[in-house]
């Protein structure tokens, strides 16, 4: 495995916006923030993870996401997983008042684009905006050494690396793996045919670098062990 983000972008112009926040306030003032600096110019927004997942189903093909960690119906990394294996071209970058290191470094190793702090000022989503457009991450100055190549990750990190390379239903099944379910249960549960599970499962172990389903589910523990931020950490 690589020791490396999962996010590998290409040059890109931003149009659209889709901002998944549920602070009214502040969602108003990053889409201003953004249309003023980035050039973006139609901004819409999410106030539950489950309402971007919908209007990415329907069809919406925002240029970028902008994700907050912690919502009614999400926080930590899953919800930027589940976006990311919704939406898999598109880049997510995360903004957040949580800005320890280990958090960052979490976030770019599960496939973000970028994480800029909640309340930065302008010229830093300027820059932000233009370094993800040219296809590169990014990440506050004060984190970009504990992301440079050659730095060790940590078995969580791996993990969620591994992790992040699922597709949704990979992920979907995976969990259901988690729970002890059989192929027979997942395929009854799920509504495909088990020799269509049984590929997935495959494809899993493959992507995870396992060679059974136990490991498969420590390897996913391991990756759940970010979990729900601490509340000393939670967003107001």
């Amino acid at each position: 495995m690589q020791d490396r983000p999962l996010f590998s972008g290409t040059k890109a112009e931003f149009h659209s916006a889709l901002i998944v926040e549920d602070h009214p306030l502040f969602c108003d003032a990053l889409a201003m923030t953004l249309q003023a600096v980035a050039g973006i110019e139609t901004v819409e927004h999410a106030d539950r993870l489950q309402v971007a997942l919908d209007r990415l189903e329907e069809g919406a093909t925002p240029d970028v996401i902008i994700l907050d960690l912690n919502l009614p119906d999400v926080n930590g990394l899953d919800g930027l997983m589940r976006l990311r294996q919704a939406a898999p071209e598109r880049p997510i970058v995360v903004v957040s008042s949580i800005d320890e290191p280990r958090v960052i470094r979490s976030v770019i190793m599960a496939g973000a684009a970028g994480f800029v702090p909640k309340h930065s000022r302008r010229e830093l989503f300027r820059t932000a905006f233009s370094v993800i457009a040219r296809g590169e991450i990014f990440v506050p100055e004060s984190t970009g050494d504990a992301l440079a190549e050659g730095n060790g990750m940590s078995p969580q990190d791996e993990a969620i690396r591994r992790v992040s390379q699922l597709t949704r239903q990979q992920a979907k099944i995976l969990e259901q793996i988690c729970e002890g379910k059989m192929n027979k249960q997942i395929a009854y549960d799920l509504s495909i045919a088990e020799t269509t599970v049984k590929a997935h499962v495959t494809a899993i172990m493959r992507k995870l670098g396992v060679y059974s389903r136990t490991q498969a589910v420590l390897i996913a523990r391991e990756a759940q062990a970010m979990g729900p931020l601490p509340e000393g950490l939670r967003e107001g």
